[in-house]
């Protein structure tokens, strides 16, 4: 692991201690509803502070962009974050909520942790170093094709724009696989995807700190990551695709149809 890896799973771990620290008084915290179905509680607030500092102790140079506090400008390293996936599980206490942080140099993601404190379950992952559960080294799975693929999602609950459309996406992509599975947290999805555990995963408008980390965990588990098209703007549309490559392709035969222009990036 390298030595921001190090560094990021340190901080991974601070966030997730905050998080169980709180599970049990839920009812205690002070949230702000930020838009629609978009909630923030003290908890991100505290978990995004822990990170940064730790972050910036090490690295004092680098940037951040963080979902609660925005952009902090450094050098050409910069820390993508989001100190609590799931955030609408977690006020739930439904337990799938993780904490996301990567680092990309020059625009080109580097390191990634995803960190479920509920289950002590750290994924990692290097740039052509792979990625990793705890020792454990990934893979996607070998799923050849959607035919029994078990296939992950997230529904578009801020912006119901292109609502109608996924709608459509989600009757194409049930009729040709084993099942969809929509937990709630991006995070966890592309870990999921990463580990074998989902064959492959879509969703429409993440933001990029719900899936930085995952997107390069998946890559350095021998996966595909991609815009709805297939190409490479996912990180700055948030429409995405990843999954083992033959199932990659056949999600990106199966969701053409429906991408309007505006979808299309």
């Amino acid at each position: 692991m390298q030595p921001m890896t190090n560094i990021a799973v340190r901080a991974a771990r601070a966030a997730g201690k905050i998080q169980m620290q709180y599970l049990n008084r839920l009812d205690t915290l002070t949230v702000a509803k930020k838009g629609r179905n978009d909630f923030v509680s003290e908890v991100d607030r505290a978990c995004e502070q822990e990170i940064i500092q730790i972050l910036k102790a090490a690295y004092p140079g680098h940037g951040v962009l963080a979902e609660e506090t925005g952009t902090q400008q450094g050098n050409e390293y910069q820390w993508i974050i989001d100190p609590l996936d799931g955030t609408t599980n977690y006020l739930h206490g439904f337990p799938q909520f993780a904490v996301s942080i990567a680092c990309r140099h020059r625009g080109e993601l580097i390191s990634g942790v995803v960190y479920d404190p509920f289950k002590d379950e750290m994924f990692t992952a290097d740039k052509g170093g792979g990625a990793y559960l705890n020792d454990r080294r990934l893979r996607v799975s070998n799923r050849k094709s959607l035919d029994g693929a078990l296939i992950g999602t997230g529904f578009p609950f801020r912006d119901h724009t292109h609502l109608d459309t996924y709608t459509e996406m989600f009757k194409a992509m049930i009729s040709e696989t084993a099942g969809l599975r929509r937990p709630g947290s991006a995070a966890l999805d592309f870990a999921y995807v990463a580990a074998g555990r989902l064959d492959g995963f879509w969703e429409i408008g993440l933001s990029i700190w719900d899936f930085a980390a995952g997107a390069l965990m998946v890559r350095e588990a021998g996966g595909t990551v991609s815009d709805l098209a297939g190409g490479d703007k996912h990180l700055q549309t948030g429409n995405v695709i990843a999954g083992p490559l033959k199932v990659h392709t056949d999600m990106v035969r199966l969701l053409r149809p429906f991408l309007h222009a505006d979808l299309r990036a």
